[in-house]
């Protein structure tokens, strides 16, 4: 049995459906079975980051209508071996999609993949309630910001029933940490109070690969694709160590 991990955050615009991507991609690369499932109900672009968006025909509530629509609306990357998504539905809220009937899809498709990721809305909503209770771990995504920490604060107590929950620092620009216009690592790691996965640095690339609807480790060798791939090998449990960015420490 595969296990089901929920990308998170406390507000928008950290990053999190680019590290669900990047995430994912670099593990099937690694030759894991991963299913995304876009939980943003309503405002899906997962599909967009994975370079998807044109192959969407089902979503997850199809699948909940008629199980066994399963086949077809798991839909497969056409360059990434081992990769499917299943859509979110557009014309819906979330409180519209039954939750028990929705943690009983993640569990099956959990039950025939290595990894199932949940690319949850961002912001604590009934969205968040739907995702997380589906979900047996999680990772909370945040910019260094200190908006986006706090809100990641509050994401973090709202998970304690889950495990393990980690923190991804996403979207980081060591120049501002050192200028103090956002908390450095080990401050952030302070305030939200979960243990450390990785560090994303802010990287041109990975915008520009999702206008052109690539997955980022199919357009670059560098940068934030280095990040998704340690942090993909550390989530199976190889030993990485954590980027240590000397800039970050003042004075330096």
């Amino acid at each position: 049995m595969g296990q089901s991990v929920l990308i998170t955050s406390g507000k928008g615009g950290t990053g999190k459906t680019s590290l669900t991507a990047g995430i994912s991609t670099c593990l099937c690369a690694l030759g894991k079975r991963v299913v995304c499932v876009d939980a943003d109900v309503g405002l899906r672009n997962l599909d967009i980051a994975l370079g998807m968006s044109e192959r969407s025909a089902f979503d997850f509530m199809d699948v909940i209508n008629d199980p066994g629509r399963i086949g077809d609306a798991l839909m497969a990357h056409a360059g990434i071996p081992n990769l499917r998504l299943l859509p979110a539905p557009t014309g819906l809220s979330p409180s519209d999609v039954p939750h028990e009937a929705f943690k009983t899809l993640i569990q099956r498709l959990a039950d025939a993949s290595d990894y199932v990721f949940v690319d949850g809305p961002a912001g604590l909503s009934d969205g968040f309630e739907l995702a997380a209770g589906a979900c047996e771990s999680a990772i909370v995504v945040a910019s260094p910001d200190y908006l986006a920490i706090r809100d990641a604060s509050r994401a973090s107590q709202m998970l304690a029933k889950h495990s393990p929950v980690w923190l991804v620092l996403n979207r980081v620009r060591p120049k501002l940490v050192r200028m103090r216009y956002a908390a450095n690592m080990d401050d952030a790691m302070d305030s939200i109070g979960l243990p450390l996965l990785g560090i994303v640095p802010e990287d041109e690339i990975v915008m520009a690969a999702t206008s052109r609807g690539v997955p980022v480790i199919l357009a670059a060798s560098t940068g934030a694709a280095v990040s998704y791939l340690n942090i993909a090998k550390r989530f199976m449990g190889i030993r990485v160590p954590l980027e240590r960015i000397k800039v970050w420490k003042i004075g330096s």
